[in-house]
C-alpha cells in the first residue's frame, strides 16, 4: 500500500508546471515596452490658437510651451514663473539637445508675454522656434 501512495505523489508533481520562467519574460516584455514608448508631452494647458493661412506640422523633439489668455506661462503641466523660462528651456536641451519650441499662445495673450519667451529661447540658443496656429 505504500508503494502506491508514492507513485500518486510522484505523478502529482509531474503534473505540476513551473510558472517562474514565464512571468519573468512577460514582466521583462513589460520593461521593454514601457521603457521603448513613446510619451506624449503637453504644455499643460488647453488653449485658444490663432487662425493662419499657412500651418506647417511638427515632429520630433518638442518642448510644447502654452500662454493662457491671462499671461499664466505652462511648460510640462506646470505652472511656471517668467523668470525661470530660460531655465527650464536648458534643462530640457540637456536632455534633447536639438529640440524645437512650439509656443503655443491664446488669441487673448498678450504679445509681451510672446516676446518674453522668444526672448528666453533665444538666450538658450533654441534654433527651431514656431508658434501654434489653427489651419
Amino acid at each position: 500500500m505504500k508503494s502506491g501512495l508514492i507513485k500518486k505523489e510522484g505523478a502529482e508533481e509531474a503534473g505540476e508546471i513551473d510558472l517562474t520562467p514565464m512571468l519573468d519574460v512577460v514582466f521583462i516584455l513589460l520593461i521593454f515596452f514601457i521603457v521603448t514608448s513613446v510619451f506624449v508631452t503637453e504644455a499643460g494647458i488647453e488653449v485658444n490658437r490663432p487662425e493662419a493661412s499657412t500651418v506647417d506640422p511638427t515632429s520630433g523633439d518638442l518642448i510644447l510651451i502654452a500662454i493662457g489668455p491671462a499671461g499664466d506661462i505652462w511648460i510640462d503641466g506646470d505652472q511656471i514663473d517668467p523668470r525661470f523660462v530660460r531655465a527650464r528651456f536648458e534643462l530640457r536641451l540637456a536632455d534633447a539637445p536639438n529640440s524645437a519650441l512650439v509656443i503655443q499662445a491664446d488669441r487673448n495673450a498678450n504679445n509681451e508675454h510672446v516676446l518674453l519667451i522668444l526672448e528666453a529661447a533665444r538666450a538658450a540658443n533654441i534654433a527651431d522656434v514656431s508658434i501654434a496656429a489653427e489651419a
